[in-house]
């Protein structure tokens, strides 16, 4: 049962990915900085709509490690999006 929801989490996570691909696309807009903001909020999705009311999995205890990275990620492109804002001079 366990080994289905995973594939199930898996399957809606790649699924995600390959829909923000076409969307940016079509909309000119692809990077790998907004496809990485776009994984990222697709998986921070999956995890909140898909966690179990009752008993949590082994293997969905594991996800805290891949949101910590995944937002470590987010926290440094968007550290480095400011930086790139902001003038020349303004940090000494």
């Amino acid at each position: 049962m366990a080994t289905a929801r995973r594939w199930q989490f898996v399957h809606g996570q790649v699924a995600w990915m390959l829909a923000s691909v076409v969307v940016l696309v079509t909309l000119d807009a692809l990077s790998a900085e907004v496809f990485l903001v776009a994984s990222l909020v697709g998986f921070l999705v999956m995890v909140e709509f898909t966690a179990p009311f009752d008993v949590t999995p082994a293997w969905r205890k594991r996800l805290k490690w891949v949101v910590l990275l995944g937002l470590l990620v987010f926290a440094y492109l968007l550290g480095k999006r400011i930086l790139a804002l902001m003038p020349e001079g303004a940090i000494p």
